[in-house]
């Protein structure tokens, strides 16, 4: 196998909402650090803080603005005057090359902020000042949109759902996915790139089988447009590495990997093996049961291919990670 840059072990360089810092920066002048889990992500991040009302120009307080519109054109008015139209602004904050988003294994965004927030805004009809009726529950930042739009590969997550162990351990695992493709995309070759998804193909087999199965397929092709390949290859990586992973999934990939001890471990030692796997997939054991006997053996066992993939290590070790399944 082609030898790759090591995973980065972080802190990695990831943009947050300025106010999840407790900075002073809301419409109403407060911050909002209790809506961020700090305690859980120590030490794996740097975060780059970004107020885009503020970076607009936008007052410390100001008068609040919302959401109008269908999902396929959202603006971004003033509740109290809605002449007041910040849409256009907050799209180009985004798209300003002195932002330096090009930069970031990830991105924090606060939940429910009309510049910010990824799911679930409250979005108004565009008559609301003539013809008052209540929001939807189904828009997205007009900023945090614009974002997407311009790194669509980017990992990113809402505040308030990384108070969720499964989805802040999702996230973990994309940034440091996502740092490591950073690392070595410079120097991408089709040997390098092999390599790359030699090491997340289990991973990507837990979190989606049929991303996985698009990789390999798209692999297997690479000696033409490798460019276009590779950018289509890190796309199916991280859509499908933001599905989480199930038990069924992990299982899976567990048992694939129990293969690889066929022959170096005794009978008794593999019947136990798949014993733990199988007791994990009906929900009776936790997921570091099987994972640390298979570790156990394959450190008893090196196997040089095994000992490469990043699903056996998919973010730096840390107590607050533990797999929560």
């Amino acid at each position: 196998m082609t030898d790759l840059p090591p995973r980065p072990d972080g802190p990695l360089k990831v943009g947050m909402s300025q106010c999840l810092n407790g900075d002073e920066v809301r419409y109403d002048g407060s911050g909002a650090k209790s809506s961020f889990p700090h305690a859980k992500l120590k030490g794996l991040y740097e975060y780059v803080t970004y107020c885009p009302e503020v970076g607009i120009g936008m007052s410390v307080p100001r008068e609040p603005i919302r959401l109008v519109g269908s999902i396929d054109d959202y603006r971004v008015v003033g509740v109290k005057d809605p002449s007041v139209d910040k849409t256009e602004d907050l799209r180009a904050y985004a798209c300003d090359p002195a932002r330096h988003l090009e930069t970031l294994s990830g991105y924090i965004f606060m939940h429910n902020s009309t510049s910010c927030g990824l799911f679930r805004v409250k979005a108004y009809p565009p008559d609301i000042h003539e013809n008052p009726a209540p929001p939807r529950r189904g828009g997205t930042g007009v900023y945090a949109r614009e974002v997407m739009a311009r790194y669509p590969n980017l990992p990113v997550e809402e505040s308030g759902r990384l108070f969720d162990d499964v989805l802040r351990e999702n996230f973990v695992t994309r940034t440091f996915a996502y740092a490591h493709w950073q690392s070595v995309q410079e120097q991408l070759t089709p040997a390098t790139l092999v390599a790359f998804h030699s090491c997340y193909k289990y991973l990507l087999m837990a979190h989606s089988v049929p991303a996985y199965q698009q990789a390999g397929r798209l692999l297997s092709q690479l000696k033409h447009d490798f460019a276009a390949k590779a950018v289509e290859y890190i796309g199916l990586l991280m859509q499908g590495l933001r599905v989480p992973a199930t038990r069924k999934g992990h299982a899976n990939v567990m048992a694939h990997l129990q293969g690889y001890l066929k022959r170096r471990i005794s009978s008794d030692d593999r019947q136990e093996l798949a014993a733990v796997i199988d007791a994990y997939r009906r929900g009776e054991q936790p997921l570091m049961s099987p994972l640390t006997l298979l570790k156990h053996h394959f450190r008893q066992h090196p196997d040089e291919y095994v000992l490469k993939q990043s699903y056996l290590e998919p973010h730096p070790t840390a107590a607050a990670l533990r797999r929560p399944l």
